[in-house]
């Protein structure tokens, strides 16, 4: 089983929703600065990796856990990820997406065109995370509804 959370550049909501699935952060609180520093791939994904799904690690149920960053390509990449998922004989309804753009704070995308686009990390990767603290919960609520559908669905705990 296969689970991808997808956003727009893959260095920020897609890796953090992964993080948290992982337990990697925090669900009861909203992380610090210095955690999402610790976290794998934040703020790391270069332009190069766009389309390629990022392994970030299993969970307690056994899924796979992948990071993607699809920019506005979506209707390609998913298709196009099926597809070769298919042709390894792993099944639709054992891959799952999952868009990690939820009401996000304006200055999480400001900080990433700063930090990824006009490579300037030092300025733009505060801004994610400050904005990415304020969507945080929204974010927590996605990965906990995703769990449930994920535990209802295919009958675990």
């Amino acid at each position: 089983m296969k689970l991808f959370y997808h956003c727009f550049g893959g260095a920020h909501t897609s890796i953090t929703c992964a993080s948290i699935h992982l337990n990697f952060l925090p669900r009861d609180r909203i992380p610090k600065t210095y955690e999402f520093k610790a976290i794998p791939f934040y703020d790391k994904m270069e332009n190069k990796e766009l389309g390629k799904p990022v392994y970030m690690g299993q969970d307690d149920m056994g899924w796979d856990i992948y990071v993607i960053g699809m920019k506005d390509g979506k209707n390609v990449v998913i298709p196009a990820i099926k597809s070769y998922l298919n042709a390894n004989y792993v099944s639709h309804p054992e891959a799952l997406f999952v868009s990690a753009l939820v009401q996000l704070h304006p200055i999480t995308a400001i900080g990433g065109i700063t930090s990824r686009r006009l490579g300037l990390p030092c300025i733009g990767r505060p801004m994610t995370v400050w904005g990415i603290r304020r969507s945080y919960p929204h974010l927590v609520d996605l990965v906990n509804r995703v769990k449930q559908n994920i535990a209802a669905r295919y009958d675990y705990y």
